[in-house]
């Protein structure tokens, strides 16, 4: 089972690229991720929010690895705590499908992406840059491996 990040966005700052890779490369080797930065569209030539979207949603589907679980970050999805999300992916993990984790661009991911989503997920009810998205959800994914391999959690 690999993990995929799918993030709409331009190359982000080095602090952000370097903390994601710092994380990343911590994976164990049965649970390899990765960050896949899409290209964002274009904002000019007065396109609608919808359309910018619509564009983006056609570069996400022409990267999504084919069968894997879709999860799409999202501020109305579920708020789960670093133990519960763990428990999500070891649950995922017995089905042998890849996880994709989608993060949108700066108008969001667009309504069909979110509708075939397998799940939503919130990082968190305050709004973040896209850039801290990516490395929160890094972090997040390499603790959630962390605690499914036995490590102690420090809240436990």
């Amino acid at each position: 089972m690999k993990l995929h990040i799918l993030a709409v966005g331009h190359k982000m700052p080095g602090w952000v690229e370097s903390g994601c890779q710092e994380y990343l490369k911590r994976m164990p080797r049965e649970l390899p991720a990765a960050v896949l930065e899409i290209k964002p569209e274009p904002r000019a030539g007065g396109k609608t929010r919808e359309q910018l979207m619509a564009a983006e949603r056609s570069r996400i589907e022409a990267v999504l690895p084919k069968d894997a679980r879709l999860i799409a970050l999202d501020e109305r999805g579920d708020d789960l705590t670093t133990a519960r999300f763990a428990e999500r992916i070891e649950r995922w993990m017995e089905e042998g499908r890849d996880l994709a984790f989608v993060i949108g661009g700066a108008d969001g991911l667009d309504p069909a992406i979110k509708s075939r989503a397998d799940g939503l997920l919130r990082l968190s009810s305050m709004t973040l840059p896209h850039a801290m998205a990516r490395l929160i959800l890094a972090e997040q994914l390499y603790r959630a491996a962390s605690l499914i391999k036995g490590h102690p959690y420090h809240r436990e």
